[in-house]
């Protein structure tokens, strides 16, 4: 219980630190590499992907996604890939390949589509190399570019209003 405490803590100073370090770049590039990060704990219907492609049009080749849950139990089907507590470590580290890669690709947009104010989740999006951070958490607005208020559970909204300023930030 000691040693989550720990990591848990350790986990917030890194956060802290990435965020006063982060520069957002000011670039008017069209979108064409999306990256999604979802927690996996809070939505019980995977969401339609192919929709935001479609919407945002964008080929489905160039969205990448990942799920977290917290815990991945053997018999569980879940969205593949998916990442859990023991991928991730103290002070930000990531103890697995295809996470790390995933989180040094420099996206367009990363998609942070989470609610819950979970400290590994934010760990994932501060690390990110994405060069504009979307998301719908409204705990920590230091973590996004752009928060859009909506429901977890209102994937189509949120898909229309993504769409609405990506385009008034003419980015697509």
């Amino acid at each position: 219980m000691i040693l989550k405490g720990f990591i848990e803590n350790s986990n917030k100073k890194y956060i802290n630190s990435q965020l006063k370090k982060r520069i957002v770049p000011n670039s008017n590039t069209k979108v064409k590499y999306i990256g999604v990060i979802f927690n996996a704990d809070e939505i019980i219907n995977k969401l339609d992907f192919k929709v935001l492609a479609e919407v945002l049009n964008i080929i489905e080749d160039n969205i990448k996604i990942i799920a977290f849950k917290t815990k991945v139990k053997d018999e569980e089907h879940v969205f593949n890939p998916t990442f859990s507590l023991k991928h991730l470590g103290r002070k930000g580290a990531i103890k697995d390949k295809v996470l790390q890669q995933f989180l040094n690709t420099e996206f367009d947009v990363l998609i942070s589509y989470y609610k819950q104010d979970f400290t590994p989740l934010k760990v994932l999006t501060v690390t990110s190399k994405a060069k504009f951070k979307v998301g719908v958490l409204e705990a920590d607005e230091r973590l996004n570019d752009l928060i859009i208020k909506t429901r977890i559970d209102d994937f189509i909204t949120f898909t229309s209003e993504l769409k609405k300023y990506l385009n008034i930030l003419n980015k697509i």
